[in-house]
């Protein structure tokens, strides 16, 4: 995406963390079992051996690991953690697409819906599939306009997602369907009732994070229609793997 709010300032405002604590030239987030994007370090300034010391202390402040977020373009930064035994961890790829594009199919009926606050069946579909009380909790303190998608098929709740807006950037998080019901065309289809959802909230581009190690997913995004615009992947401490 070449114009509009960062993506990393979108993923930080639709799925934050509990705090943020500015530590020398990094931001420190605090996750409490929300997650790695809300429980790791970003540089947001020229960085210093000793500025990772004290993001790496703080981690342990807050009683979490040493986690590092990597962007494009952080080599060093990369580098510095190899060299101090920090594993690369989770790589992933985040994707965009126009709304316009995607809020052209509307889901058959009793497929899928938007709602918030989420009804206790989604919050159990989310259990099920390790989105727990943390989680969740991410969810609570996003700011509206947000939603919790539901899917639908053979009979019964088989799928469910969360949405957020922030300046004009319709973002998902925690898309599932459960494992015995997919291949059936749920998740395209929540997707769709997703931008449906973010057109008629005002947001003008949907976007995702999707783990590469989940082929199957990124391969249905990308033949959804979305594009691969940015990638990131975390440094774990060394005594944490």
């Amino acid at each position: 995406m070449t114009q509009g709010p960062d993506l990393f300032e979108v993923i930080d405002a639709t799925w934050p963390a509990a705090s943020q604590h500015s530590v020398g030239a990094f931001l420190v987030r605090e996750g409490q079992g929300g997650g790695k994007r809300v429980s790791s370090a970003s540089a947001v300034a020229p960085w210093s051996e000793p500025d990772i010391d004290a993001a790496i202390a703080a981690h342990s402040r807050l009683g979490q690991p040493a986690l590092f977020m990597i962007r494009a373009g952080e080599d060093a930064l990369d580098a510095a953690l190899a060299a101090r035994g920090f594993a690369v961890i989770d790589p992933v790829a985040v994707l965009t697409a126009p709304v316009a594009k995607l809020a052209t199919q509307r889901p058959p009926p009793i497929t899928a819906f938007c709602l918030w606050p989420p009804l206790a069946i989604m919050r159990d579909l989310w259990v099920e599939e390790g989105v727990g009380p943390g989680r969740q909790a991410v969810m609570e303190r996003a700011p509206a306009p947000k939603c919790a998608v539901l899917g639908r098929v053979a009979d019964r709740a088989a799928g469910v997602g969360f949405v957020s807006i922030h300046r004009g950037v319709a973002m998902m998080h925690g898309f599932h369907v459960l494992p015995a019901l997919r291949r059936k065309g749920l998740a395209r289809h929540m997707l769709h009732e997703a931008a449906y959802w973010a057109n008629e909230n005002g947001a003008k581009t949907l976007s995702l994070v999707v783990l590469r190690e989940n082929a199957a997913a990124l391969a249905l995004y990308l033949g959804t229609g979305l594009t691969e615009v940015q990638g990131y992947h975390y440094r774990l401490a060394p005594d944490a793997v």
